[in-house]
Order: C-alpha cells, then sequence, then structure tokens
C-alpha cells in the first residue's frame, strides 16, 4: 500500500490500556474511583436541585456555583463509565468518533471549569472590595454572559484540536497509553508531522490557564491588600473565611491539571502510572470535592441541604 493510499486514514478504534504499568491492580482501583464518581454525581446535582428551587440563591455566587457544578457532571461522565469498563471489564476500545467526542468534552469542559473559577473568582473581588455596588455589578444578566462566553471559549478553543485531530493519519500501533482520549495521548499515535498539534495545544493551554491564573491571583491579590486594611481583626477572618473554600477548590483543580499537562510535555522521567493516575484524579477529585467543600463553607448552602434531608426524613 502506498503512502498516499493511506493519507488522512483513520482506525476504526483505539484501545484504551488504563493505568499503564498497574494493569492488573485497576480491576481494585477502580472501587474508590466509583464511589469519588458516585459522591461527585450525587453532589453536584444535589446543588443543583438546591440552587434551582430555592429562589433565594438565584444571584452571581450560586449560578456560578451552578455552573460549577454542571460542568463537573459533564467532565465526571463522559470519562468514569468508560473508564470503570476498562478497569473491570477490559472493554479498552473506543470507536475514532467517539474518541474525539470524548477528547472534545474532556478538555472543553476542562477550559470551563478554569473560566467559572476565574469568574468565581471576579465574584469574591467585587463582594469584598466593591460591596455596595456587588448586585448591579454582577448582575443575574451580567453573570449569564459571562457563563455563556467562558462556554463559547471553550467551545471554540477545543473544536479546532478536533478537527487537527481528524484530518491526520494514525498508521502506528492504535494502542492509547492512557485511561481516556487525551489530546497529546492521541497525538503521539499519529503519523507525520505533529508540531500544528503541539503548538495549537500549548496556545490553547497558555489562553486559558494562563489568563485565568493571572486574573485569580491577581484578584485575590487585590482581596488580600483591601482585607488586611481593615481595622477589625473579626472583619478580616469574616472576609478571608468567605476566600477559603475557593481558594482550596482552584488549589485542587491547578495543580493536577498542570502536572499533567507538563508532565505530557517535558516529564519523560515521570513514571507513566504515576502521571495517569494523577491525570484520572484531575477529573475526579475536585468534582467530588466541589460540592462538599461549598456546601459545608457556604452556611446558606449547608442549610438547605439540611432542611432537605429533614424534609425527606419526615
Amino acid at each position: 500500500m502506498s503512502l498516499n493510499s493511506t493519507a488522512f486514514s483513520h482506525p476504526p478504534y483505539f484501545l484504551l490500556v488504563g493505568i499503564p504499568g498497574l494493569e492488573r491492580e485497576q480491576f481494585w482501583i477502580a472501587f474508590p474511583f466509583c464511589v469519588m464518581y458516585v459522591i461527585a454525581v450525587l453532589g453536584n446535582i444535589t446543588l443543583l436541585f438546591i440552587i434551582k428551587a430555592d429562589p433565594s440563591l438565584h444571584e452571581s455566587m450560586y449560578l456560578f456555583l451552578a455552573m460549577l457544578a454542571f460542568t463537573d457532571l459533564i467532565l465526571t461522565t463522559s470519562t468514569l463509565p468508560k473508564m470503570l469498563g476498562i478497569f473491570w471489564l477490559g472493554s479498552g476500545e473506543i470507536g475514532f468518533v467517539c474518541c474525539l467526542a470524548q477528547l472534545f468534552f474532556i478538555h472543553t469542559f476542562s477550559s470551563v471549569e478554569s473560566g467559572v473559577l476565574m469568574a468565581m473568582a471576579l465574584d469574591r473581588y467585587v463582594a469584598i472590595c466593591h460591596p455596595l455596588r456587588y448586585s448591579s455589578i454582577l448582575s443575574v444578566p451580567v453573570v449569564v454572559a459571562l457563563e455563556s462566553l467562558v462556554l463559547v471559549r471553550g467551545v471554540l478553543l477545543v473544536s479546532p484540536v478536533c478537527f487537527l485531530l481528524h484530518r491526520m493519519s494514525f498508521c502506528r500501533q492504535h494502542t492509547i497509553s492512557h485511561s481516556y482520549c487525551e489530546h497529546m495521548a492521541v497525538v503521539k499515535l499519529a503519523c507525520g508531522d505533529t508540531r500544528v498539534n503541539a503548538i495549537y495545544g500549548l496556545f490553547v493551554a497558555f489562553i486559558v490557564t494562563g489568563s485565568d491564573m493571572i486574573l485569580i491571583s491577581a484578584s485575590y491579590i487585590t482581596i488580600l491588600q483591601v482585607v488586611m486594611r481593615l481595622s477589625s481583626t473579626e472583619a478580616r477572618l469574616k472576609a478571608i473565611s468567605t476566600c477559603v473554600s475557593h481558594v482550596c477548590v482552584i488549589l485542587a483543580f491547578y495543580i493536577p491539571a498542570l502536572f499533567t499537562f507538563l508532565t505530557h510535555r517535558f516529564g519523560e522521567s515521570i513514571p507513566p502510572q504515576v502521571h495517569i493516575t494523577v491525570a484520572n484524579l484531575y477529573l475526579l477529585v475536585p468534582p467530588m470535592l466541589n460540592p462538599i467543600v461549598y456546601g459545608v463553607r457556604t452556611k446558606k448552602l449547608w442549610d438547605r441541604v439540611v432542611l432537605l434531608f429533614q424534609q425527606k426524613g419526615n
């Protein structure tokens, strides 16, 4: 078969191996993963239900939290059912189009999650630095517009990734050393020059993660400066406590995300089982922690959760 006849040839399927180096242990690893998935799904659905049902929660902070919960549901559901199938049933085959679809949802909604965290940092900035103008600056239409822009940004930036992969030929082995279809893991299987894919991936990561982290950092630096100027220690502690939960969520999302991104490009010395395990936890831990952290740390939400279970118990 000539080289030209294989141009833009796609395999009927890829084979996901799960966690390279831990193939025998995957069956047992799947149990805590499944528990985390169930907690994430139940927690985020509960958050969405409470925020939708209570009109007093229809304000910027809780609308951003609802968007975060929706994003987490998409992220976990696009990966975990297939991942558990690999770990428990050895069902590693995934069709080429399904692989691109999974890749699209993972990277799009990772971008959306980053954008929502950035928007929530701006929300805390306005609430603490401009409290008297909070409701006018972050009105419901403004919040909806911000959430729409974050979603559109993710779709527009990730769609070319799928288009570029669809135009490539895959004439090497079709085994993906990963638990899901991650961009660079799929690119490594392609024939020919993949520099455009790698450069565009770096560009998207810089635009999304770089800009969001800069805005988040700027917001919290300004918040810290304002809080330190408060005369009352009680007021300072109250202001800081409103930001603690958000900072925890930010760290839980960005630390494994940056580790995974950098390891794919520069971490050849990192054992693959460590890299892939962290990559899996990156899509599991934040969606599981977000409803727990916000539910416990936000009194208004916690009161609604307690009331909901009291009503079910009566």
